[in-house]
């Protein structure tokens, strides 16, 4: 089996879950009685965290010789706290078996990001082909898990991330290639490390870069708590959410696939420009809570609001950081994306949707537009100018 389908394979494993849990977790905390309030709440904590616990993580994953290992531990632990959330905790409790399971989850894909950019540097592969093979398992899980939520209990999304991200701790030692952590063969001392955080902090060009894609990306905040919740307000049935979420991914999937040659042309200060504009454009169309048939090409709009975003934040951060500080860098940006910023609009996010409903969407229409203005900044940056 190639290396790019064997990474593709574990991205699967880790989008398997995040596909039930991402669209569906707010429906099981619903379900046991919580408010958009408290689901926002609880779904934000973690986020809030996650610019001390990401960079806290990456430094320890950093002292294993090799890369998947601290990615196998992380899943295991994950596994385990989702298994505890079926006790009957209440809210406080969910609360902090939540932060922490959310917190580990939250580090696997970055510290994933950074094998998978690496080897397709080395290898000479496109770094969407595997990252798509794993949005596919994204948006077939999307659908799979709304048409079981159409007969069964929402207790079936717990089973169901639980297995995952346990299928996920077996993968790393199977698909991941034994990759050092250090080419030297040596583990740097953790002041080292550290070090290494407070100097991407301390960088003017890499924290622009960092907050601005933070933000187009964070703005979709609103939609991954609330649109099924919305949608459902709406009339629209949890299968057909799941056929929406999956249009989006879809859109996403062709990007990462099949426009990799458009997009080294444009480079990864424009993508995130084009990213931005279109996020503000879908989520103001959606706060107008447009009929059925436009929400499908509304959703088609992922494929710029999240894909560009994604990638340009990714090569941004890795041409402003080194091979020393990959680790830390890609966390310290997923800390901020998924994050400190999310968490912000997520906790936001519970009160607007009580409030106001879809309407809540303008709130991340505001984000996108600060995030704009960062974006325009880095044209600025000549460490990013093409070579």
């Amino acid at each position: 089996m190639s290396l790019p389908v064997r990474l593709g394979l574990f991205y699967s494993a880790i989008f398997v879950g995040t596909g039930a849990a991402s669209p569906y977790m707010p429906v099981w905390f619903a379900h046991h009685g919580l408010s958009g309030a408290q689901i926002g709440l609880i779904l934000s904590l973690p986020m809030l965290a996650r610019a001390f616990t990401a960079p806290l993580l990456a430094v320890w994953a950093d002292s294993f010789k090799l890369r998947r290992t601290a990615l196998s531990f992380l899943s295991l632990g994950v596994a385990v706290a989702y298994a505890l959330m079926a006790l009957p905790l209440g809210f406080a409790g969910w609360t902090v078996v939540w932060f922490a399971a959310s917190s580990a989850f939250s580090t696997i894909s970055p510290l994933t990001d950074v094998i998978v950019l690496n080897r397709a540097r080395r290898d000479g592969f496109n770094y969407g082909w595997p990252r798509g093979i794993g949005s596919v398992a994204f948006m077939i899980t999307n659908v799979v898990m709304g048409a079981i939520l159409t007969w069964g209990s929402p207790d079936l999304v717990l089973v169901w991330i639980t297995a995952a991200v346990a299928l996920t701790a077996l993968a790393a030692g199977f698909l991941l290639p034994p990759d050092p952590v250090h080419e030297e063969g040596h583990v740097a001392k953790a002041a080292d490390r550290f070090a290494g955080v407070n100097g991407l902090l301390r960088d003017p060009a890499f924290m622009t870069a960092a907050i601005a894609a933070g933000l187009i990306q964070s703005a979709h905040a609103f939609y991954y708590g609330f649109s099924t919740l919305v949608w459902k307000q709406q009339g629209v049935p949890e299968s057909m959410t799941g056929i929406l979420w999956a249009v989006g991914v879809a859109a996403e999937v062709a990007f990462m696939w099949f426009m990799e040659p458009w997009r080294r042309r444009v480079g990864p200060r424009n993508l995130l420009v084009l990213g931005g504009v279109a996020a503000m454009a879908r989520w103001t169309a959606l706060a107008f809570a447009p009929p059925l048939w436009l929400l499908f090409p509304l959703q088609a709009l992922h494929v710029l609001s999240y894909a560009a975003t994604f990638l340009a934040s990714l090569q941004l951060i890795e041409r402003l950081s080194t091979p020393r500080t990959a680790s830390a860098a890609q966390a310290l940006n997923s800390a901020l994306s998924s994050g400190l910023l999310m968490g912000v609009a997520t906790m936001a996010s519970g009160p607007l949707f009580d409030r106001v409903g879809a309407q809540g969407y303008f709130l991340m229409t505001a984000m996108c537009a600060l995030g704009l203005i960062g974006a325009f900044r880095l044209y600025g940056v000549r460490k990013l100018d093409p070579v």
